[in-house]
């Protein structure tokens, strides 16, 4: 039997539950010292088999809050307090809309994430309908800044840009002739998987299977039988990590020759660790250049592993770009107010990790790069680096 409590002492359990939903970070003495609290919401998948990835997201812009509160930063004549205030969106579309609301309800200052596409689409008209600006570290799809919303931004190459280079590279690089295409159904997945497919046929190469799963599923078998009796020189996978990862697995396993290529949902240690020798071979890309050759990268790695005790797993370093894209333009109009620092975000032009970041009408990066990356001897190295603005 549950123990009965009086109505208010319930409320009171209840609202404290809800308030630890959110992992906000203010300091007990902020308001007591007279510092200005700017709150700036970060949602990634933190559970789930994306949870990984999503840490990653947060680890990136805690790093960038940190250094933020580091340099004791002003408006207005004020100290400021960079919170983050802290979200699981499970990589699901109806829970995005559900915490985006919790932030814009929370009075948050601004919003890096979130992590996917499907996630990223529904919430930006929550933010946007609330005026407060989004910035994404990782959703590629070009639905996302199509909406044609003043508040939406990125700072990673679309599903054009990457879609484009990967398929020339297929077509092109790899002389792959046959291509058969999975895609997840996801907005990531599939219009990835559409860019690569115009792209790849552009360059002269032909379409032989286009099958679709669901970012669930494990059991790709049945999928695979039907892809190999019409060999295929190349199998291209529109989806993230936790399919790519029993995918190259099982596609090895059924004596599949073909070459095997992801976005960059596959790009990640976690990729090779679980496919293990299977990975050995396999190809995916990532916005921008490789980090070891950015003029930042070096150090930002550094400076990452020594906080987590953990390598960079993917967007940290674009959402610690974000973070700092938001907070420079606040200081240009000298006001956390989204409604008075947002125009400032649109001329943003600012050097970071990942690239020098500019943003067109859309809110798009301006001349984003695409590095093709092949795991070799159990680790991921970049192959070839395609387009991109001068630095």
């Amino acid at each position: 039997m549950l123990p009965k409590f009086p109505a208010l002492t319930l409320a009171l359990l209840l609202s404290a539950t809800l308030a630890a939903c959110g992992k906000s970070e203010t300091p007990a003495n902020a308001a007591a010292t007279g510092e200005m609290i700017v709150k700036i919401g970060s949602i990634a998948p933190l559970t789930g088999p994306q949870a990984h990835l999503g840490k990653d997201n947060e680890n990136g812009a805690r790093l960038a809050i940190e250094d933020a509160n580091a340099k004791g930063i002003t408006l207005a004549g004020q100290k400021v307090r960079f919170e983050l205030v802290s979200e699981d969106d499970q990589a699901d579309p109806k829970t995005a809309t559900i915490v985006a609301q919790k932030l814009v309800d929370d009075k948050v200052n601004g919003v890096i994430g979130h992590l996917n596409s499907g996630t990223s689409i529904p919430a930006s008209r929550i933010y946007h309908d609330s005026g407060i600006p989004q910035i994404s570290p990782s959703a590629t799809a070009i639905t996302y800044t199509a909406q044609n919303f003043n508040t939406t931004f990125r700072v990673m190459a679309n599903d054009g840009q990457q879609g484009k280079a990967l398929g020339e590279f297929a077509a092109s690089n790899l002389s792959a002739k046959k291509i058969a295409v999975i895609d997840d159904r996801t907005a990531y997945g599939q219009g990835l998987a559409d860019e690569f497919i115009k792209a790849a046929q552009a360059s002269g190469a032909q379409i032989i299977a286009h099958e679709y799963t669901n970012d669930k599923a494990v059991d790709f078998t049945a999928v695979l039988t039907s892809i190999k009796g019409k060999q295929p020189d190349l199998v291209f996978f529109g989806g993230m990590d936790p399919q790519g990862v029993p995918l190259v697995k099982q596609l090895k396993a059924l004596g599949l020759s073909a070459k095997f290529m992801m976005g960059d949902g596959g790009f990640t240690p976690k990729l090779i660790e679980l496919a293990g020798a299977s990975a050995e071979g396999v190809y995916a890309s990532l916005p921008g250049v490789p980090l070891a050759q950015a003029p930042a990268g070096k150090d930002f790695t550094q400076r990452y592993e020594a906080r987590f005790k953990q390598p960079i797993q993917q967007y940290a370093p674009y959402c610690y770009d974000a973070v700092n894209v938001m907070i420079a333009a606040m200081q240009r109009a000298n006001s956390a107010e989204p409604a008075k620092y947002l125009p400032e975000l649109a001329k943003t032009n600012h050097d970071g990790v990942t690239a020098k970041i500019a943003f067109d009408a859309k809110g798009d990066l301006t001349g984003g790069a695409v590095t093709l990356y092949q795991v070799q001897q159990g680790k991921w190295q970049p192959v070839l680096t395609m387009g991109g603005a001068a630095r």
